[in-house]
């Protein structure tokens, strides 16, 4: 079986003919288009252990062409880009940062991002790092960069869906000798390419949307510097993150459809988002689509889809529970990314710097007028 590229990682094909062939190996006669998962502990290694696959822990031929069409979609024409594989999401965020940080270095995080880096951040202080934290809006890490290893940047922020400005935190941090990793789970290569605009490292869940159906735990690392992948790719053998045979085959088949998914879940999004404006019990409504948004004009820059995440307040947690009660087609449920539409009250999680009628709403691939209908009827079904 060939492991080779079937030639669609040039800029010249559109974003939906990328999706469905990236990672492709070449086609050979009674084969099938794209590979079955290789379940695999060992392989045949007569006499000295070179090639490409020798243990199930290093490489798998299914993450080969998985691992090929993420960099394909990460950065289309670029040589020399990799991409790694990961059991979830949080272990290539792990993998990055445990890989380049040491007692006595200093990473910046964001204060507002994912709720599990602050837990992240407790482990990192105890190996004796650094940790600093400020908000994703207004650019405001670029105030706490002085002498810092790695700065870590989460845009659009997970769940308020602020957005900071790549190209200018980069441009800042690499006149620093400071490292840019970026993480990618909301927007997806398809809505942003966070190493055209300069980072180290693009980042990400495959969990979320990139998968898109809610049936597997994925992550991924990517970037156009060996010597920095070669610290990450020691990691995920000394850690043994990897991601099985049969979720990285999912994973692949599921990239055919991302253009088609991620069209329609930010067109929805946006749909419902400026269905709720007009509701007087909603505040804080974002959306980076929105063109009113405070994150509008800078997601516009580097952003060519905005994803399928809408966030709002309603007045209290008892509302915010009747309202998530009386949904219908959305199903209260935590994660966000997938074709079925989800819905939960966020700060039923601690750890995220939110109102308790805070609601982390992502969008899915149902109708837009059922999905607008559902909401709308729901806001006035918890209205007491």
């Amino acid at each position: 079986m060939t492991t080779q590229d079937a030639g669609t990682s040039g800029p010249g094909i559109g974003d939906g003919t990328r999706a469905v062939r990236a990672g492709l190996p070449e086609p050979v006669k009674h084969e099938p288009t794209l590979p079955g998962p290789v379940f695999a502990a060992h392989f045949h290694l007569p006499g000295e252990p070179t090639g490409p696959y020798t243990y199930g822990r290093d490489e798998n031929p299914t993450w080969t062409h998985l691992e090929r069409a993420i960099g394909e979609l990460e950065a289309p024409g670029e040589e020399g880009v990799e991409a790694l594989t990961f059991a979830s999401g949080m272990a290539a965020i792990s993998a990055v940062l445990f890989s380049q940080l040491r007692a006595g270095d200093t990473v910046v995080l964001p204060e507002d991002g994912y709720q599990v880096l602050p837990l992240v951040g407790e482990q990192l202080t105890a190996y004796g790092i650094e940790v600093r934290t400020a908000p994703t809006g207004d650019d405001a890490q670029l105030d706490v960069l002085k002498g810092a290893k790695l700065l870590w940047i989460e845009t659009p922020s997970n769940p308020g869906l602020d957005v900071c400005d790549v190209r200018r935190l980069v441009t800042a941090a690499h006149a620093q000798g400071i490292l840019v990793a970026v993480d990618n789970t909301l927007a997806t290569p398809l809505g942003q390419r966070p190493l055209e605009l300069g980072a180290d490292f693009s980042v990400a869940s495959g969990t979320k949307m990139l998968t898109g159906h809610g049936d597997i735990l994925l992550g991924y690392v990517a970037s156009g510097n060996a010597g920095l992948m070669t610290a990450v790719r020691r990691w995920r053998k000394i850690v043994g993150a990897i991601p099985g045979p049969m979720e990285a085959w999912l994973a692949h088949r599921s990239l055919a459809t991302l253009r088609l998914r991620a069209d329609r879940q930010s067109a929805n999004a946006l749909v419902v988002a400026e269905a709720l404006r007009g509701r007087a019990e909603v505040t804080g409504l974002r959306y980076p689509g929105l063109p009113d948004d405070p994150s509008h004009k800078i997601a516009a820059q580097q952003m060519r889809r905005f994803g399928c995440v809408v966030s709002f307040s309603l007045p209290t947690r008892a509302r915010a529970d009747r309202f998530l009660d009386a949904l219908r087609i959305v199903d209260d449920a935590t994660s966000f990314g997938g074709v079925r539409s989800t819905a939960e009250r966020r700060g039923r999680w601690g750890g995220d710097a939110v109102p308790e009628g805070f609601i982390r709403l992502s969008v899915g691939a149902e109708d837009p007028e059922d999905l607008v209908a559902d909401v709308l009827r729901a806001l006035d079904a918890s209205a007491e």
